[in-house]
């Protein structure tokens, strides 16, 4: 299979939707896949089963506040500079480009990076959604040594960073990442494909053209967007408030959705750090990470990004189980309420959402 112009807007779609408000607005990643693809040609989408064992598999994404990221748009220069890099430290160049996370832009431009680099991309990635920082991959939590960061900015810096753990590697990139202006691009976990066995969440490509293509062409593609991906519906109403702000390379804030309909009378909160974390009601969460959560649109169901939201929106909530993965302990240590400084236990969303 191959990723062609065609496939770009579900992509996107499905993207956008996993993003959960983060990982960059996918509009900056369509126009670069599709001039990527019109200039080098299709994207071969690949399994790990593909791979032979020692082939390099890089894990690209962009780092940095997504307000910041669809101004500062990447260069073709920095997919190349990190390839050289790789190249230049393991002795050959790379074999398959991977997502780092299927959510948001960062889940569709890969495909421009592939196209650029004449390479395949890997139809899996390293959070089944889009998360803030750094050691939030699965790489992470199958306890693989986080030992190289190698990052690029449009102004031509390289940066090779030789962290000593995962929570380091966090630390050390957004200082970089900062110094850039907030918006790098960053490989981390270069893998080899047998050790991407069991340590990357497969198919997510696929799918994500999936649930993009589930709202296609469908009377009623809020229903059939919560279908697909077996989601709570928290809310719908209007937002009524943004709290929005960018400082330490994130946007942080919150924001207010009243219900509206059967929902009138009803509040929901939602707390923000790139992505949608939390969701409260009258002091009660309805969901938390490592769950995911996106606001729609209520009529068309696209998906809103966080620096998106505006006042005044129609929007529905919904809310579905993460990966398997995310629920282990070391799964909840990495990206669950507490990682985050919430006082919260974590509670699957199926349990919270069960009487709304």
């Amino acid at each position: 299979m191959s990723i062609d112009v065609s496939d770009i807007p579900a992509l996107a779609r499905g993207c956008a939707v996993l993003g959960t408000g983060g990982g960059g607005d996918v509009r900056t990643g369509s126009l670069a896949a599709v001039r990527a693809i019109r200039e080098y040609g299709p994207v071969p989408l690949v399994n790990l089963a593909d791979l032979p064992d020692d082939a390099l598999v890089v894990p690209l994404s962009g780092i940095g506040a997504p307000t910041v990221s669809h101004e500062m748009i990447h260069s073709e220069d920095e997919p190349r500079r990190v390839a050289e890099e790789v190249e230049r430290i393991f002795g050959r160049p790379p074999s398959a480009v991977m997502s780092s996370e299927i959510g948001g832009s960062n889940g569709v431009i890969p495909v421009a990076w592939a196209a650029q680099l004449g390479l395949p991309l890997l139809d899996a990635d390293g959070m089944g959604r889009a998360f803030p920082e750094v050691q939030m991959v699965s790489m992470y939590v199958a306890g693989l040594p986080a030992d190289l960061v190698i990052m690029s900015d449009v102004q031509g810096n390289v940066v090779t960073i030789r962290p000593v753990d995962g929570l380091w590697s966090e630390r050390l990139a957004r200082a970089v990442c900062v110094a850039a202006g907030s918006s790098a691009l960053m490989a981390d976990y270069v893998l080899t494909a047998a050790g991407a066995r069991g340590a990357v969440i497969e198919g997510t490509v696929t799918y994500a053209l999936e649930v993009g293509r589930a709202t296609e062409g469908v009377p009623d593609p809020l229903g059939a967007l919560q279908g697909r991906l077996g989601a709570a519906r928290l809310v719908t109403g209007k937002l009524t408030d943004v709290e929005r702000r960018t400082t330490g390379g994130f946007v942080r804030g919150t924001a207010t959705v009243e219900g509206t309909g059967d929902d009138r009378g009803r509040t929901l909160t939602l707390e923000l750090q790139n992505e949608n974390l939390v969701a409260i009601e009258d002091g009660r969460p309805l969901a938390m990470v490592p769950d995911l959560i996106t606001v729609v649109d209520t009529e068309t169901a696209a998906a809103i990004q966080t620096e998106g939201l505006r006042y005044g929106q129609r929007v529905t909530v919904l809310a579905w189980p993460c990966d398997p993965l995310w629920r282990t302990p070391k799964g909840l240590e990495t990206a669950g309420p507490r990682a985050f400084g919430y006082e919260l236990d974590y509670v699957p969303v199926e349990e919270l959402t069960a009487h709304v």
